[in-house]
C-alpha cells in the first residue's frame, strides 16, 4: 500500500477528505445558527447600536460591561445633630444613617445603591451602575442553586417510588409527567392566578380557610416571598423530567446486585447510599447539567409571572432590547451570560466527570 511522505497512506488520507467533505453541510449549519449569531451579538456588544433604529452605530469598545459591571464600596455617615451627636432611632435603637444615594459618585458614572450591610460598627453600602442587573444575576443563580437541588432530591425519591413494582405502575409514571407536559406559559398563568393576593387565590383561600394566614398574603409582590413562589413554581414543573432521567438510569442497574446485597444482609438504605447513588452518578450528572443550564436562562416564568417586578438574567436582557431598545446594552448582557452558562457547564462536566462517564 502506497504510502505518503509523512508516512500515512493515500488510503487514510482519501478518507479523512472524505470525512471533512462529509462533514461540511454541519459545520456550515452550525456557524449559520450558531456562530455567526453569536459573533453578532459579541461585536453589537461593543457598540451603542438602537434596535430597529437607523442611527448612526458608535464604537464604545468596553463601555456596556463598564456599565453592567462596575460596582463601589462606600461607608455611609451618621447622622448627627448640631452639637454633633449621633441621632439614635427611637424605634430601634439604632443609629441613624445618611441617605446613600448623597454619598455615591456620579460622574463619571452614576452609581445606585445596591445592597447595604454592617461591618462592626460602621455601615456600608454597595451600590452598582446597574444594580438591577446584578440583581438579576443574583437572583438568577440562587433560583438555580435552590430550585434544581429540590428537583433533584425529589426526582430521586419520585423515580425511586415509581420504580418499584406495584399495581398501576404504568398510570402513576404518566401521571407524574402532567406538569412537566403542560407548557410553561399555560402553568405559570395556573400559578399566577393561584398566588392572587386575596382570597380568589387557591392558596390564600386554602390557608385562610385552615386559619394559617389572613387571606391576603403578597405571594408576587412581596420582595421576600417572590424568589420563593418563582422556585415552588418550577419544582412543580420540572421534578417530573428530574425523575423521568433519574428513572431511566434505575431501570439500568442490574437487580442481581440488590439481591446479593439482600443475601448480605445490607438494608434498603445501605443499598440506596452504596450501590443505587454510585452507579446514579452518570444519570445525575447528566441531569443537574441540564437542568441547571436551563434554569439558568429562565425567561418565561419570570417574564409571564412577575414582568418587570422583578428580572431573570433572560428577561432583563429582553427588556433592555425591546422596552429601552438598548441593543448593544442587551448584547453585552447577553455575552455575559453566555460566559456564565459556559462556565457552570465547564465546572460540572469536570467535578462531576460527565465528559468521561
Amino acid at each position: 500500500m502506497a504510502k505518503g511522505s509523512g508516512g500515512v497512506s493515500e488510503l487514510a488520507k482519501r478518507e479523512q477528505r472524505l470525512a471533512y467533505l462529509l462533514l461540511l453541510p454541519t459545520f456550515v449549519i452550525l456557524f449559520a445558527i450558531a456562530v455567526y449569531p453569536l459573533g453578532s451579538v459579541l461585536v453589537n456588544s461593543f457598540t451603542d447600536k438602537v434596535f430597529a433604529s437607523g442611527e448612526e452605530v458608535q464604537n464604545v469598545r468596553f463601555e456596556n460591561y463598564r456599565q453592567l459591571l462596575s460596582m463601589t464600596i462606600k461607608e455611609i455617615p451618621k447622622v448627627t445633630d448640631d452639637a454633633g451627636n449621633v441621632v439614635i432611632d427611637p424605634d430601634t435603637g439604632q443609629p441613624e444613617y445618611e441617605n446613600p444615594n448623597r454619598i455615591l459618585p456620579r460622574e463619571p458614572i452614576r452609581f445606585r445603591p445596591l445592597a447595604e450591610f454592617s461591618l462592626g460598627s460602621n455601615h456600608y453600602v454597595l451600590a452598582a451602575t446597574d444594580p438591577d442587573f446584578l440583581r438579576a444575576v443574583w437572583d438568577t443563580v440562587i433560583f438555580t442553586l435552590i430550585a434544581v437541588t429540590l428537583e433533584l432530591v425529589l426526582g430521586i425519591a419520585v423515580a425511586l417510588i415509581i420504580n418499584a413494582n406495584f399495581r398501576g405502575q404504568g398510570l402513576m409514571r404518566a401521571i407524574i409527567l402532567v406538569p412537566w407536559a403542560i407548557p410553561t406559559a399555560v402553568s405559570s398563568i395556573m400559578w399566577s392566578y393561584m398566588l392572587q393576593p386575596n382570597r380568589t387565590g387557591f392558596f390564600n383561600s386554602l390557608l385562610s380557610g385552615l386559619n394559617l394566614g389572613s387571606g391576603e398574603i403578597a405571594f408576587l409582590t412581596n420582595p421576600k416571598l417572590q424568589l420563593p413562589s418563582m422556585i415552588a413554581i418550577d419544582v412543580w414543573k420540572t421534578t417530573p423530567f428530574m425523575a423521568l432521567l433519574v428513572l431511566a438510569g434505575l431501570q439500568l442497574i442490574p437487580k442481581d446486585i440488590y439481591e446479593a446485597a439482600d443475601v448480605d444482609g445490607a438494608g434498603p438504605a445501605r443499598q440506596f447510599f452504596s450501590l443505587t447513588l454510585p452507579l446514579l452518578k452518570g444519570t445525575i450528572a447528566v441531569a443537574l447539567v441540564f437542568r441547571t443550564l436551563d434554569t439558568l436562562r429562565v425567561f418565561d416564568l419570570f417574564q409571564i409571572v412577575l414582568g418587570q417586578a422583578r428580572y431573570s438574567m433572560a428577561s432583563f436582557t429582553y427588556y433592555e432590547l425591546i422596552q429601552n431598545r438598548a441593543m448593544g446594552y442587551s448584547s453585552a448582557s447577553s455575552i455575559l451570560i453566555f460566559l456564565l452558562l459556559s462556565a457552570f457547564a465547564i465546572i460540572y462536566m469536570r467535578t462531576l466527570g460527565v465528559d468521561s462517564e
